[in-house]
């Protein structure tokens, strides 16, 4: 198995643990197994099957899965440490370790502390980080990366700027989004489109604002989304490596917000909101991907620079031995 295969796996690995945790959140498992890092006091690999019943599988088998993604990180950051000449993505590595460990005790935390919202907010937030910086990997260690395409990086300003743009913007509608689920606001404005029969809620209260913060959130998202597709189709058309994902973006907002809209309307059924936050997280990665793609040639001149460097200690040791 190569590097870039391998980072696949920990990535769809990490997807398969973002489902497992929307279906905690859906179903209010999170206090089902009350105790950590042990599971009513058996170690967590030896919790027999049978107790898996009720919150009880989504908990547990959350943790086992979250475990396994943290393994496979570790062998990851490894394998990327030993073989990878790029010093820059042995550090991002590094991070996606860290970024792992800190996940699993902000997990373990909302356990111990009895589900506190910011931590619980804080513990998906990162999530979403951990999963971006796997994406990140995967695609810096693809063979399309290495190569830089037939006709080079993309260098276009205006694509960077909206494209990053959109990738924060999504990143923030995942945090209110999660800010919504954990402070139980999902359901504050009952009707879907309209907001209690209008536009604009009658009255205010915390919850409402927070969800209501969230559907406007959502036409920014998809406005911002437009604006890159839009201006990939225009000035890069030819460009597969950008129009395919930007194509995939627009597809998933719409069934983002049909999900977002079904959510309430279904009284947050719990296969319609994991679905929910497991296609925001695709929508964030998909956008990170186009993102990264526009700043390639940035990392096409860090890697001149870079090769540059060794060469240059190269000749200065070969000079030393010379003249020894």
């Amino acid at each position: 198995m190569t590097l870039h295969r391998f980072a696949v796996l920990v990535t769809a690995s990490t997807v398969l643990l973002i489902v497992a945790g929307g279906l905690v959140t859906s179903t209010g498992s999170g206090l089902a197994v009350p105790d950590w890092p042990t599971t009513y006091g058996w170690s967590m690999f030896t919790f027999p099957l049978d107790k898996m019943v009720g919150g009880i599988r989504y908990e547990h088998g959350h943790r086992l899965i979250a475990t396994s993604v943290g393994m496979l990180t570790i062998v990851l950051t490894v394998w990327l440490w030993f073989t990878e000449r790029r010093r820059w993505l042995r550090r991002l590595g590094l991070t996606a370790l860290a970024a792992v460990c800190a996940q699993g005790l902000l997990g373990g935390l909302t356990v111990l502390f009895f589900l506190p919202a910011p931590v619980s907010i804080a513990h998906a937030g990162l999530a979403q980080i951990f999963f971006c910086l796997m994406v990140s990997i995967t695609l810096f260690t693809s063979r399309s990366w290495e190569t830089m395409g037939e006709r080079g990086p993309v260098d276009d300003v205006r694509l960077r700027i909206v494209a990053s743009a959109t990738t924060v913007a999504i990143y923030l509608q995942i945090l209110v989004g999660a800010t919504m689920r954990h402070t139980e606001a999902g359901l504050a404005i009952p009707d879907f489109p309209l907001v209690f029969g209008g536009l604009l809620p009658p009255d205010w209260t915390a919850a409402i604002a927070v969800h209501y913060a969230h559907r406007v959130g959502a036409l920014i998202v998809a406005c911002a989304i437009l604006a890159t597709a839009g201006h990939v189709w225009v000035h890069h058309r030819s460009n597969g490596q950008l129009t395919r994902p930007a194509l995939l973006a627009v597809a998933l907002v719409v069934v983002q917000i049909s999900l977002g809209g079904l959510t309430v309307l279904s009284r947050r059924a719990v296969s319609v909101n994991t679905a929910h936050v497991v296609v925001g997280a695709l929508l964030l990665a998909t956008s990170l991907v186009i993102t990264l793609r526009s700043w390639r040639v940035r990392f096409a001149w860090s890697r001149e620079r870079d090769l540059s460097a060794e060469l240059g200690q190269s000749a200065d040791f070969s000079s030393a031995g010379a003249r020894a």
